[in-house]
This record gives structure tokens, sequence and C-alpha cells, in this order.
């Protein structure tokens, strides 16, 4: 293994809360409204399945979003993340906020974030990530930048990386491969 993939999954080993932004990380960043004013997002089920499995090795999942959106509402409760947290302008609040809830450091959470809103919780994860459609601003705060885009499965990258970094993977899904 590189020395880079090493280092990756030394800090991937801790990890026990993920935290996500929402526009431009779990969707690909469109806001679609219709004629009613009625607001839509694309979310990606590989993604979503990605948050279930690290959810079943007990790795908590919060969501921090600088928008209000009663469609993040209803992804986060199919989800199962009760941790949530929009119209988060100061996206440092509720990450410390997520800290003193959960008795967790820094060096034990990751971040997935996609804009320079991101940055301040960037700079203080133990594992930082970035989809590969960020904004150039962001790449060099972050471990880790997908192949995918936002919303067309980054999401699941980081969420597999943890589960292979912590020896997890084979475990969770043994049941697909029977």
């Amino acid at each position: 293994m590189n020395c880079e993939k090493q280092k990756q999954n030394d800090r991937l080993k801790d990890i026990k809360l993920l935290i996500l932004d929402v526009d431009g990380v779990m969707t690909d960043g469109r806001i679609i409204y219709d004629s009613n004013g009625t607001e839509s997002k694309f979310f990606n089920v590989k993604d979503g399945h990605g948050i279930k499995l690290v959810q079943r090795i007990g790795i908590e999942v919060a969501i921090i979003s600088g928008r209000e959106s009663k469609v993040v509402d209803k992804r986060a409760a199919e989800l199962g993340i009760v941790h949530l947290y929009q119209k988060a302008l100061d996206k440092l609040g509720p990450f410390e906020d997520l800290l003193r809830k959960t008795g967790l450091s820094g060096h034990q959470v990751a971040f997935m974030g996609d804009d320079i809103i991101d940055l301040p919780i960037m700079r203080r994860a133990g594992f930082a990530a970035a989809p590969a459609d960020a904004v150039e601003e962001v790449f060099p705060h972050v471990h880790f930048v997908s192949r995918n885009r936002g919303g067309w499965g980054a999401v699941r990258e980081v969420c597999d990386l943890i589960l292979k970094a912590q020896g997890k993977w084979d475990e969770v899904t043994a049941k697909y491969f029977r």
C-alpha cells in the first residue's frame, strides 16, 4: 500500500461520525422548482445505501446544510439521520454542537463538503472529503477527492472507504455475496 493510501486509512480507522453537506454532495447541486413553487432535489440511491451500510457498523451520520428544505427533512428521515442542521450559514456551530452531543473529538469525524462554506469543518475534521466537482478552493483542504460528482455516488465512495479502512466491508456486505 502506498504512503498516501496508508495515511488515508489511518485517518479513517477512528471515524465514528460522518457529516455530509447536501447540495453538491448528497445531490448534484441543482434546485428544481415546479410551477407551484414545489422544490425537488435528486438523491442517489447508491449514496443512500452507503449511508445505511456505515450506520450498520455503528457510525452516526449527520447533515449540515446551508439551505433549508422539506425535501432534506424527508431524505434524512428516510435514512434514519437524526442529526440534521439546516440553514446553517456558519457550519462550525453545528459541528461543535455535534461534538458536544456525541462526546467525540474532531479526529473521529469524517466530513464531505463541496464549497468554501465547508472549509471551517474541513480543517477540523479527522477526514475531509470533496466530490470531484467541488469548487477548486476546497481541494487543498481535503484528504480525499471522489471520482464521482456530487449526487452521483460521491458519498458512497466515502462510505465504502470507511468500511474498508475499519475492516468492516466483508462483514457488512457478506449477505449480498452469498
